[in-house]
């Protein structure tokens, strides 16, 4: 039975992002590397490119159905965000940390101020990722 959702829930926060490169530490697919397609951070879990692969059969589509042809599907299943890693600039799996950093922003009359912005690093080597 899914948990019921609750206001601490709408504002989790996960260590990686869509787009990002990370290590499977664990589980069957454990070494592979890929790009994070997808987060979903309610259930705190993520959809890797190339991992966890699963079978799907489909049954073939009637009129304007999106599936007008049946077999077998092969696509990438969630994994939970615990069993990977992010790789950092040289390609090594490393925790993330933030930091805050000065920058120029612009208001919306034209005018400049210096404000500071979060970024995401690399625990491994200080490194941006």
């Amino acid at each position: 039975m899914a948990k019921k959702a609750t206001a601490r829930d709408l504002s989790i926060k996960l260590h990686v992002r869509k787009g990002d490169t990370v290590l499977v530490i664990s589980g069957k697919d454990k070494g592979t590397k890929g790009k994070v397609i997808k987060t979903l951070p309610e259930a705190r879990r993520v959809i890797v490119e190339g991992v966890n692969r699963v079978k799907r059969h489909t049954k073939q589509g009637q009129g304007n159905a999106g599936n007008k042809t049946g077999g077998i599907i092969v696509q990438e299943a969630s994994i939970h965000v615990s069993n990977v890693m992010v790789l950092d600039s040289d390609g090594k799996a490393s925790r993330v940390g933030k930091r805050r950093e000065d920058s120029d922003k612009r208001r919306a009359d034209g005018s400049t101020y210096t404000g500071t912005r979060g970024v995401r690093v690399a625990v491994r080597n200080g490194k941006d990722i």
